[in-house]
């Protein structure tokens, strides 16, 4: 399955021309054009799904494990000093293509990146109804 009119389709598909660091029949990684550190990368599932809700369970399976060991195989050649790994779902999570990806980030002592957020604030009695809607 492709979407002929998405940007990520076309590039997993081969095109248009990137940087690619590892392709296999399932997904293609591809150096980000605006990376937020040296080395950030994206993994691009070549069959297209608008997010992680579209995918089939073996297929965010693959994603992620591929995730960790490219997390280890560019520590290793870019010398890193830690990693994140990021994956948006939906414009209000940060999502901006709308194609499943996830984001590879090599992190370097100073590099002035910041990703997270602020922690918040809950009640025993506001975490005991969360987990309760679970079962």
């Amino acid at each position: 399955m492709r979407d002929d009119n998405c940007i990520f389709c076309k590039i997993a598909g081969g095109d248009i021309p990137t940087n690619a660091i590892y392709e296999d029949n399932d997904y293609k990684v591809i150096l980000d054009m605006s990376p937020a550190t040296r080395g950030h990368a994206l993994i691009l599932p070549k069959e297209h799904y608008k997010n992680i809700y579209e995918m089939p369970e073996e297929r965010v399976a693959g994603a992620f494990r591929l995730a960790g060991k490219m997390a280890q195989t560019m520590t290793d050649k870019l010398g890193a000093d830690g990693f994140n790994i990021v994956q948006n779902n939906n414009e209000i999570a940060g999502q901006t293509v709308f194609h499943f990806h996830i984001h590879l980030i090599p992190r370097y002592e100073g590099d002035g990146q910041v990703v997270g957020w602020r922690p918040g604030e809950s009640t025993p009695e506001e975490l005991s109804k969360i987990k309760d809607l679970f079962g």
